[in-house]
This record gives structure tokens, C-alpha cells and sequence, in this order.
């Protein structure tokens, strides 16, 4: 079961994921509201995702999600420096929660649900979920907690977006990102887990009479 709950949370980011991709953002937010500089503090932002990812080499741990989190910090570098505006460099954070919640959202009404799709190969089920309606509920429900977050996401950071406060917008990211993950992989754990995994067709075919 422990092995399971790992294979989850790793699956939906993971919190070495988190860290990769959340410090160098924590960095940037600090040096701009020190500096008021937009290219010292991308460069900070860089410098550290760089060196995160080394680590990582250095350690032959999975580089996944550094190399994800190190190409994300420079794309919202990118947008930062070829603006002029710090508050762009939250903007492509934003747009990945709209895709992400449209995702979520609209998979889990045609019953579909994203978590089934990504879990289910995980968890040694396949799809065989779909033929289980019990299970893809679970999934379906444990989906619904992440449509709120990335939605809630935009409902909260969106507003600071548009009013260029940088500072703010910073800290919404910080709070809603590291914490709320873990809540929303906690809690689609817990619902998960409380309903038996459905048998792929292998595991049908080779039970016993």
C-alpha cells in the first residue's frame, strides 16, 4: 500500500518535482523585492534550477523533473526579460493551470478522468478501471480536488496578475503551490486507496475458478 501511495504522488509531480521547480521561483520573488531588478533576479532564478538539476545528475537521481523545472524557470525568464514586466514571469505558471484545470475538468464530464489514465498503468490496473464503476468514480472524485486547485489557482493569482503586484503574486504561488499540492495528493490518495483496484484483463484471465 506504501509502495502504491508512492507511485502516486510521484506520478502527479512528486515533492522533489515541487522543489525543483519552486525554489528558483521563491528565489526570483525574493531578489525582485529586494532589487526591483527583473534580469539579476531571472539570472538568480536560473543559476539555482541549473545547479538543482547538477545535483541531481551528480546523485544519478531521476532528472525529470529538474530538467522540466530548469526549462520552465527559463521560459518564464524568457517572458520576464522580453517584456519588461516581473509579473510575466508568473505567466506562463498561469496558463499551464488553465490547460491543466480545462484538462481535468473536462475529461472528468465525459467520464474519462486524467487520473485513471495516469494511475491506472501505475497501479497495474491498465484502464481496466473503466469497466469498474465504482473505481472510475474514485478516480472521477479524487479528479474534481484537482480541477479546484488549479482553478482556485487562477481565481487568487489571476487578479494580482492584472494588477502587476508582483509581490503578492509571488507569495500566492508560494502558498498555493508546495502546500496545496500535497493536500490535493494527500486527499486523491485517501479516496483512491479505499476502493479495491479493478483487475486488468491478464490478472482476469489467469484467476483461478
Amino acid at each position: 500500500m506504501s509502495d502504491d501511495k508512492e507511485k502516486v504522488v510521484n506520478a502527479l509531480g512528486g515533492t522533489r518535482g515541487l522543489i525543483d521547480s519552486g525554489l528558483p521561483a521563491l528565489v526570483f520573488m525574493v531578489s525582485f523585492y529586494f532589487t526591483k531588478e527583473i534580469r539579476p533576479s531571472v539570472t538568480y532564478a536560473l543559476i539555482l534550477s541549473a545547479l538543482l538539476t547538477l545535483a541531481r545528475l551528480i546523485k544519478k537521481d531521476t532528472i525529470q523533473h529538474a530538467l522540466s523545472g530548469l526549462f520552465g524557470v527559463a521560459i518564464c525568464a524568457f517572458f520576464a526579460t522580453k517584456t519588461g514586466k516581473a509579473e510575466n514571469f508568473y505567466l506562463p505558471g498561469l496558463i499551464i493551470n488553465v490547460v491543466y484545470g480545462s484538462l481535468y475538468l473536462f475529461l472528468n464530464l465525459i467520464k474519462l478522468p486524467i487520473l485513471g489514465l495516469i494511475l491506472g498503468p501505475i497501479l497495474g490496473e491498465n484502464l481496466a478501471w473503466r469497466k469498474d464503476p465504482i473505481r472510475r468514480a474514485a478516480y472521477i472524485k479524487a479528479g474534481w480536488l484537482w480541477v479546484g486547485l488549479f482553478f482556485g489557482r487562477l481565481a487568487v493569482q489571476y487578479p494580482l496578475y492584472r494588477a502587476g503586484n508582483v509581490e503578492m503574486l509571488g507569495i500566492a504561488r508560494l502558498v498555493m503551490g508546495y502546500p496545496l499540492f500535497i493536500a490535493v495528493a494527500w486527499g486523491s490518495w485517501l479516496i483512491i486507496r479505499n476502493v479495491p483496484k479493478a483487475k486488468s484483463e491478464t490478472e482476469a484471465e489467469i484467476e483461478p475458478a
